[in-house]
């Protein structure tokens, strides 16, 4: 996705989230057809800064899959999936799909041992973790850590055909998991694949 169009992209991106471009393009001001017709017909040939910076702020990408400059070699890429992993009823693994990358500080890459092409950002909805994890609170998840241990911590997991933030813990080889909201619904019995654990949490302000 990095290197791909960033008409392309855009239109990716509008897609998954199921935004029109015209709404998009409401967003920034402009009028309805501006996104269209740069997606369509490349015309402006590259999107204005303020826009880009707009639209890579909403969608929660890197400016550079939307045409801006070359991310620094010193930033560490993240893929961006379009599954949000759910604290609550679970999402459908068949909605596990790129759609873009985030960049954070190398160096903080380093403090959470992530490794490159083992880390993904995903987006969580629901309420069965809170107070810890809230609906809408975006997670960076360590896909190459995927052994929980007996003292247990939040790991997104794959329980039949969904996706699921969870506490997750192991004994004696077996894995519990949990929900932090002692209100949530109970987790639904099946096999537990576990995913990657939540090393890292963004959240908007409140």
């Amino acid at each position: 996705m990095p290197n791909a169009d960033p008409r392309e992209t855009l239109a990716v991106l509008a897609e998954a989230r199921g935004d029109s471009l015209a709404a998009l393009s409401a967003m920034l001001g402009r009028n309805a057809a501006y996104l269209q017709q740069f997606v369509k017909r490349g015309s402006p040939r590259r999107l204005a800064e303020g826009d880009r910076r707009t639209l890579a702020q909403y969608f929660g990408v890197a400016e550079a899959i939307l045409g801006g400059d070359t991310v620094e070699a010193t930033g560490f890429r993240i893929a961006r999936l379009a599954v949000r992993a759910s604290a609550g009823p679970g999402t459908l693994v068949d909605d596990e799909v790129v759609v873009g990358t985030d960049v954070i500080d190398r160096a903080l890459a380093r403090r959470l041992g992530l490794r490159d092409g083992k880390a993904a950002i995903i987006r969580v909805r629901g309420s069965s973790m809170e107070p810890g994890f809230r609906d809408g609170d975006h997670i960076v998840v360590d896909t190459a850590d995927r052994a929980p241990r007996s003292r247990g911590a939040p790991y997104v997991v794959r329980i039949g055909d969904l996706v699921m933030v969870k506490r997750v813990a192991t004994s004696r080889g077996t894995l519990t998991v949990t929900s932090d909201n002692p209100a949530a619904d109970a987790v639904p019995a099946g096999d537990v694949v576990v995913i990657g654990r939540v090393v890292w949490q963004m959240r908007e302000p409140d």
